[in-house]
């Protein structure tokens, strides 16, 4: 069994777009919007909500999976025995295509371009629910982008031209000619590139969980390989790492060859054009009890009294001459918070939420040194006698040109073609952490 279909709604939670949801009866879907539009009432936060909620049907008992992003929700019916990872992976994949065409990702977008994500949802998933053509480079050949070409050429175009009795379904036809006339699917045939460039970007993102006195209670670092290729005709690349006993748990790209990468730990692989993630994995330290170092340190005191609290809280940075960027430190003071009132030193800016009841301390960017640090002191309001604030602040962050595992590209052999690719390569570090007071 696959999945049973996509919903799109907008931000006032009425449908823009459905699959066929052609093995369901009629109020299939409608049941599973109706379930969603419960549960977000019922929850205090639209972030307190199940990714996975259990939906009553008179056949059989369903679920209804679904992830936020922008001012859009999708909701994917799945029932019977099937993993919903299927579907949460599915939507995302279904999400990086729909940016790859639109490039912003709007309830307005998707109204403007309803047949373009009409044909995408019928070409990605087939009528069993299983995923069918999810390269953007094969559905390119399919489904054409939205263009000022496109549409103009749909406006201006007479049957004579279209060469299918004047229906605008011509055009498509036309661009689906090509469709898979590469032997290799995610790349087509006959690219051409006055520059050949590669691009390898290493992300990187630590999470991790910090106890009172300062000590990593859990780190986990994950990192992906973000690519984007420019490269003429069909180059077979291999590219080395100098420290590949960092990467553990690989999770490839369909390109690359996994014998290879069995064999010496080197990816092998002919890419396809334009942006893709070569690689995910997991940071594997040099020993098991080996904790990844943190890059700031904090001191949190708070006090709750009656009817609010105080707090005093220093950030000082500790990375080796790289500054921290888009540094923010959040604390939601409880359901009854009315208010807070600060002052800061050091840098940033602070602001309190009134619907989400968190106070939020925003730091462009905090350097290391001697005057590297920065603080927050002030007080919260509640309307109960007895506030309950998060136990734990929340720290996320940027680093760049810096990685926690030191993961370093070593050479890039290109074979098949007769050129030799400009190769860069940068690094970029993300941080999100609770950090327990």
């Amino acid at each position: 069994m696959g999945i049973d279909g996509l919903i799109i709604l907008d931000n006032t939670h009425r449908p823009i777009i459905q699959s066929g949801f052609r093995a369901s009866p009629p109020a299939y879907p409608l049941l599973h919007i109706d379930a969603f539009t419960t549960a977000l009432a019922k929850a205090p936060r639209a972030s307190d909500i199940d990714p996975v909620l259990y939906v009553p049907t008179p056949e059989a008992p369903s679920a209804c999976c679904h992830v936020h992003r922008g001012d859009v929700r999708i909701l994917c019916p799945i029932s019977g025995d099937v993993d919903p990872l299927l579907a949460f992976a599915f939507l995302q994949t279904f999400i990086e295509i729909l940016l790859e065409y639109f490039e912003t990702l709007s309830a307005a977008t998707l109204k403007d371009n309803f047949d373009v994500v009409y044909q995408l949802l019928e070409e990605t998933l087939d009528s069993g629910g299983h995923p069918s053509t999810t390269s953007t480079n094969a559905l390119r050949d399919i489904v054409l982008p939205p263009s000022l070409f496109s549409k103009l050429l749909a406006n201006v175009a007479t049957p004579g031209s279209l060469g299918v009795g004047g229906s605008g379904s011509g055009v498509g036809a036309g661009a689906g000619a090509g469709a898979f006339a590469s032997p290799i699917p995610w790349r087509k045939a006959g690219l051409k590139y006055n520059s050949n460039d590669i691009y390898f970007d290493v992300v990187e993102s630590l999470r991790a969980v910090v106890g009172k006195n300062g000590t990593p209670l859990s780190t986990q670092v994950y990192g992906k390989v973000e690519t984007n290729a420019k490269l003429s005709g069909t180059p077979d690349l291999t590219l080395t790492f100098t420290n590949p006993q960092v990467i553990a748990d690989p999770a490839f790209h369909p390109c690359v060859r996994l014998q290879r990468w069995t064999l010496n730990k080197s990816l092998s692989f002919v890419p396809p054009d334009g942006h893709f993630v070569l690689a995910d994995y997991r940071y594997a330290p040099p020993s098991v009890t080996a904790a990844v170092p943190l890059p700031i340190s904090v001191k949190a005191h708070i006090a709750v009294g009656d009817f609010g609290g105080t707090l005093d809280i220093a950030l000082t940075p500790r990375t080796s001459g790289r500054p921290l960027e888009n540094l923010s430190v959040e604390l939601y003071i409880g359901e009854d918070g009315t208010g807070a009132s600060c002052a800061v030193s050091g840098g940033g800016s602070w602001a309190f939420d009134a619907k989400r009841k968190v106070l939020k301390w925003d730091i462009p960017k905090l350097a290391p040194g001697s005057s590297g640090s920065a603080s927050l002191r002030g007080t919260f309001v509640s309307s109960a006698q007895t506030p309950r604030p998060s136990r734990a602040l929340r720290l996320q962050f940027e680093i760049h040109a810096h990685t926690f595992s030191a993961l370093k590209v070593e050479q890039l052999k290109v074979t098949g073609e007769a050129y030799k690719p400009y190769k860069g390569v940068r690094g970029r570090s993300l941080g999100d952490i609770e950090w327990r007071w």
